[in-house]
């Protein structure tokens, strides 16, 4: 599905790809905990996108020849990212906010992983930046830590102004 809206005659592609350190601060192996435990009130996830590794590509199916830019996302071990735009301290910006306004891009179609961490925080931070924000829903996946994570995600991009969309829609 999503290799199918990439085809599509949309002006800019851009993808954000989590490119963590092997020593990353939202690793459970990190801090001796486990998986979904909360560390300074995220949780804590299995290891994963670590820089330089074969985890860190994007799958064999993505028609990564459509994307104009990849911005990366979770580089410094000391903070995480879920955001495409910011790190989740708002420290360091990814830079996609100023490739998309110097290419004259208004509207976004966000698709991605996980519905309720990195889409939602994506889409927040988007709208906070003017952009208007349609939600392929089909195109995206939650990882659900706790039973209605990801509803609620959906519940929450609406109210800030977030159009949640199908690909059949589109």
């Amino acid at each position: 599905m999503v290799g199918k809206l990439l085809r599509q005659d949309f002006d800019v592609v851009v993808a954000s790809a989590d490119w963590h350190p092997k020593d990353h601060i939202s690793f459970a192996q990190s801090h001796g905990m486990e998986e979904g435990e909360l560390f300074e009130g995220h949780p804590l996830w299995p290891v994963h996108c670590v820089q330089q590794t074969f985890g860190a590509q994007f799958p064999k199916e993505l028609e990564v020849d459509v994307i104009d830019q990849v911005f990366y996302k979770g580089v410094d071990s000391d903070v995480d990212s879920y955001s495409a735009f910011f790190d989740n301290e708002k420290r360091r910006s990814t830079g996609l906010d100023n490739y998309l306004n110097e290419r004259g891009v208004d509207t976004l179609f966000v698709v991605g992983l996980a519905t309720d961490y990195c889409v939602k925080f994506t889409v927040e931070d988007a709208l906070k930046l003017g952009f208007k924000v349609l939600v392929v829903i089909d195109g995206c996946a939650g990882v659900e830590l706790q039973t209605g994570d990801e509803q609620a995600a959906i519940k929450a991009m609406r109210a800030a102004g977030a159009t949640i969309v199908t690909s059949v829609e589109l």
